[in-house]
């Protein structure tokens, strides 16, 4: 039984809280509500469920005469054009590219073609938004070959939160540098941090080579 507050009143009346007091309680007879809930764990299954999403698109995809045969030829606008014409948003699997992103689970924005060079066993695997950004930075290094080898790891920083963050490329582009103080992702100091003669040249590269798409989440 649960002691329900003891409200003040005169000794010896009910509600009072001296000597002689007396008191109503509370008994509940029903079931315990904390012990019929349960805590439910989803994440395993739900993986398990993506995982298996994935794999039936992958099978589908390889059955098709039409498609396998364009991969290896590869004529990849033919291959797209033909599954999202043909084994897109159809009722025995509602199979679409944000469906199959979601279930990759991968941390950016997944090409058809990627998805379809996954399935045919072309690439191993996905990779992730740095190790994209590790491979476009090295390619930006090699093109220009920077003399200043003190300053890597802050064109790094600048290259790698240029194209991965739209607030930091918005200050670049429009000047608005003041705005980089409050930018957890990349600073004014960070900027100052950067040769100034890399200020341009790195968001110029980028814009011309680097397709910013591919690391949107």
């Amino acid at each position: 039984m649960i002691p329900l507050p003891k409200p003040k009143g005169k000794e010896g009346q009910p509600g009072s809280t001296g000597p002689g007091a007396t008191y109503k309680t509370y008994e509940h007879l029903g079931e315990d509500i904390l012990a019929s809930m349960r805590e439910e764990q989803v994440g395993d299954y739900r993986m398990k469920i993506d995982r298996m999403f994935f794999k039936r698109f992958e099978d589908t995809v390889r059955q098709e005469t039409f498609i396998a045969s364009n991969v290896e030829a590869g004529q990849w606008d033919r291959v797209i054009d033909y599954v999202n014409r043909e084994v897109f948003d159809k009722p025995e699997a509602y199979y679409s590219l944000e469906k199959l992103r979601k279930a990759a689970s991968v941390d950016r924005r997944l090409s058809l073609r990627e998805i379809i060079e996954k399935s045919f066993g072309l690439i191993p695997g996905f990779k992730s938004k740095d190790e994209l950004l590790e491979e476009e930075f090295a390619k930006f290094v090699s093109y220009y070959r920077p003399e200043e080898a003190e300053a890597i790891p802050a064109l790094k920083n600048y290259f790698k939160a240029y194209v991965s963050n739209d607030q930091v490329r918005y200050s670049i582009e429009n000047q608005q540098f003041t705005d980089l103080a409050t930018n957890p992702v990349f600073t004014t100091k960070d900027l100052k941090a950067v040769p100034e003669k890399y200020r341009a040249i790195i968001p110029n590269y980028i814009k011309d080579y680097v397709p910013i798409n591919r690391f949107m989440p």
